[in-house]
């Protein structure tokens, strides 16, 4: 059984605090999703963020829910970001679908040419937090 994507989503206090920054550095057109996310989550401390929960640099793997393919995504910031290998920038439609849901959990998302896209988080192979890197 699948858990559907929960309307609260977690960040921690330094996920927001870089996102913000980037946003008002860059000057960034954010997607609408990424103001909301910032606005909306649940934030918590670094050291308080559950283990199953997307946060930056975190690995996770993924199901496409339309063709059942699986893949490894990380999501990151856009200076590290390179789609062929898997790292996804936080601006992007995917990135910001992805941070702070957790495992189990389906998200959907619009590409740039308008096609809907839809992932199930299967698990993480990596999240910072989870193995006491609270400032990566």
């Amino acid at each position: 059984m699948t858990r559907p994507a929960l309307d609260s989503r977690v960040l921690t206090e330094l996920d927001h605090v870089r996102i913000d920054r980037l946003l008002s550095r860059t000057r960034h057109q954010a997607d609408e999703s990424l103001n909301a996310l910032l606005d909306d989550a649940d934030i918590v401390p670094q050291q308080q963020v559950p283990a199953d929960v997307v946060t930056m640099n975190t690995q996770v793997t993924v199901e496409d829910l339309q063709d059942g393919t699986r893949r490894k995504l990380t999501v990151c910031y856009p200076e590290n970001a390179d789609p062929n290998t898997g790292f996804v920038s936080v601006l992007s439609p995917i990135g910001t679908a992805l941070l702070g849901r957790r495992i189990g959990e389906e998200t959907e998302w619009t590409t740039p040419t308008g096609a809907v896209q839809r992932l199930r988080i299967l698990e993480l192979l990596f999240q910072p937090e989870a193995s006491g890197d609270f400032t990566l």
